[in-house]
């Protein structure tokens, strides 16, 4: 009976993902969603009556699973450098007779369109899905593998068992981004920027299922290594990657000349914008591997690539008015209004203008005609003003001289460019900085976006981040589409947010120059918020990324009598004050078995997962690293490990199974 099971639950398998690679990579559907959702459905009650004959390469995977603490650190063993930029055909040429001239020959050129996406690097083993990472700073990016899981057009499973890296660019499809801007609309949360922001933001979720709802997609555009394969071009390594079941674009196309790349790149100029996904150039590589390896790289990036950049769009509209805001620090930021115009693909009514010099650089009167753009394609802002169609009708404009929510006078800190309100009871600095508190790297409370925290502070239902703590399921339910069910997950996520670590508390706080990764060092070394509290000066100052600026700007927040009683309010309703991390600081007091190694880890683990054994690894001073090296002192291998054990078996690295890993951790 079980055999007959197995059988079954490999051939759903097989077949599910058959009808995955058609639908998201060939684009070629061969069953209904609805024909699709009833045999997944079928294979995940198998696996849950099942689990041990559940494969790696399930598409059960894509589901989503458990919710991360962090992600763990990756280092690539070939780094994933950015590209140079060109801006017209001149560079392009200039491009070329470099090239030229560190051959000595006429090569080729194989030309691509740039995803405006994030790129990731994938790594196989014997055909596998192991490990995806972001790019980071090119050296050291992070473990998103559960995130990337859940990307269709992502094989777990390769069509031969090869070793292999490669490196591509996940997005976001217009209509996806679209479809989640809408949601979070209603929701009133803040919108994402544009798909890039949107594809890096759902990657970085903690929680995979986040991801999997946000139908992310993926090409891949290069191999970063493979073993004991012979490829000569960056084409053929392109066919290579397309028969082994990745998703390549399909509008590549190989260059004789650089004549013919600026020909491709001009093709796309005006093409672009029909495309389903975003691009904001064109990516330019000499073809033959060989030829690459001669030229070689610079510190910043390689000689035989380049990224041709398409101009940033600007069109004329007009000036009808200067808004300002107030932020959460009480800085008043100005905001043009502009007759709506079509920029890039998307309707713009609004750009920034950060400060008053900018307005008095640019002699900006109200009703001027202005050319805008988008830096980068993303950023509206105003290029310069249009003098000679003034009419005389045109408003000279300043800056107020009381804050437009309280009318408290306005400051300028010496050397600072900003107006800044000083009125800690100003309405629009309590409401952003609530708005703050519960952001994603803040309490990270679900549900809590700016359209509800502006709803409760108006209703008065909040005058402090300590009333979230305080609200209850009658007062929720009174108000503008609020829902049994969604007030019950909001209660829910501010109840779960009490629990959180102590950095995410000091984060939320928005005490003036503590940023997250500040928060996070200052709650490592202090421990609760007690001992921060009675810091002095001095001793804030001695710990390594506080400076002089930072150290005050704590001072002061604490000597406030308003934040004692804030803070003394929390703790009695609940709220975690005491940080929960690994802390390095007791590991450097407190030797252990792992204090100074190099470890790998490979395989799948049964009881702990990969990321959450790294964190134990490093909190006890051990180094953990992607690769098998000379320099390894310790692989932990879980099942099925691959090519990593075999060389760390050549190289007489002790390797230990999960279960002594286990009884080391619980010395």
């Amino acid at each position: 009976m079980t055999k007959d099971v197995k059988v079954k639950l490999d051939q759903l398998t097989d077949l599910l993902n058959e009808y995955a690679y058609s639908y998201y990579v060939l684009d070629q559907p061969k069953v209904s969603d609805a024909e699709y959702d009833q045999l997944l459905r079928e294979l995940v009650s198998l696996e849950e009556n099942y689990p041990e004959y559940k494969r790696e390469d399930s598409p059960s995977e894509r589901i989503g699973g458990n919710t991360l603490d962090q992600f763990r650190k990756v280092q690539h063993t070939i780094p994933m450098l950015s590209l140079s930029n060109a801006f017209n055909g001149d560079d392009l040429r200039d491009f070329d007779r470099r090239v030229r001239q560190g051959l000595g020959h006429e090569p080729t050129y194989s030309c691509e369109l740039k995803i405006d996406g994030l790129a990731i690097t994938l790594i196989y083993e014997q055909g596998r899905f192991v490990l995806g990472a972001t790019r980071g700073d090119g050296t050291i990016g992070e473990d998103i593998t559960s995130n990337l899981k859940t990307i269709p057009s992502i094989p777990l499973r390769l069509k031969e068992e090869v070793d292999i890296e490669v490196r591509g660019e996940a997005f976001m499809p217009k209509k996806s981004f679209e479809r989640l801007n809408m949601e979070k609309e209603k929701k009133g949360e803040a919108l994402f920027a544009n798909p890039r922001n949107a594809a890096a933001g759902s990657l970085r979720q903690l929680d995979p299922k986040i991801a999997a709802k946000r139908n992310l997609d993926i090409f891949i555009y290069s191999i970063g290594q493979v073993r004991e394969r012979e490829i000569t071009s960056h084409h053929e390594a392109l066919e290579f990657v397309d028969r082994l079941g990745f998703k390549i674009n399909k509008e590549h196309q190989h260059c004789e000349t650089i004549e013919d790349v600026i020909h491709y790149c001009e093709g796309w100029l005006e093409k672009r914008a029909a495309l389903p996904y975003e691009i904001d150039g064109i990516v330019i590589k000499v073809d033959a591997l060989k030829d690459q390896e001669v030229l070689g790289f610079t510190a910043k990036s390689p000689r035989w690539a380049i990224a041709f950049k398409f101009p940033a769009e600007e069109v004329v509209t007009t000036l009808l008015d200067i808004e300002l805001s107030v932020g959460r620090t009480g800085v008043i930021t100005p905001t043009a209004i502009l007759e709506p115009v079509s920029v890039a693909g998307t309707t713009v009514k609004r750009a920034s203008l950060h400060n008053e010099d900018l307005i008095r650089e640019k002699d900006l009167k109200l009703g001027d005609k202005v050319t805008i753009k988008k830096a980068g394609d993303i950023i509206p802002e105003v290029v310069n003003v249009l003098t000679n169609y003034r009419t005389g009708n045109e408003k000279d404009f300043s800056m107020p001289t009381e804050c437009p929510e309280c009318h408290s006078e306005l400051v300028r800190i010496e050397g600072e460019v900003a107006l800044r309100c000083v009125n800690p009871k100003c309405p629009a600095q309590i409401r952003e900085g609530l708005i703050h508190f519960v952001s994603r790297n803040a309490m990270n409370i679900d549900g809590l976006g700016e359209r509800v925290i502006t709803q409760l502070f108006e209703h008065e239902l909040i005058k402090d981040v300590a009333d979230l703590y305080k609200l209850e399921k009658h007062e929720l339910l009174n108000l503008e589409r609020m829902g049994e069910k969604s007030v019950d997950n909001l209660l829910h996520a501010i109840n779960v947010s009490k629990e959180n670590s102590l950095e995410k508390l000091l984060f939320g706080l928005g005490i003036r120059f503590v940023g997250a990764k500040a928060a996070k060092t200052l709650a490592q070394h202090f421990g609760s918020i007690d001992q921060l509290q009675t810091a002095t000066r001095e001793e804030l100052e001695a710990i390594n990324e506080i400076g002089v600026k930072m150290a005050d700007a704590i001072n002061t927040f604490f000597e406030q009598p308003e934040a004692k009683e804030l803070l003394d309010e929390l703790k009695s309703l609940g709220v975690n004050t005491e940080y929960k991390g690994p802390n390095p600081l007791a590991t450097e007091k407190n030797e252990t078995y792992f204090s100074g190694k190099t470890i790998v880890l490979t395989g799948t683990m049964e009881k702990m997962a990969r990321g959450e054994a790294k964190t134990e690894i490093e909190s006890r001073g051990g180094n953990v690293t992607g690769s098998v090296s000379s320099k390894t002192d310790l692989l932990i291998a879980g099942e099925k490990a691959g090519s990593k054990r075999k060389k760390a078996e050549e190289l007489n690295i002790e390797i230990w199974d999960e279960n002594r890993f286990l009884e080391e951790l619980n010395k």
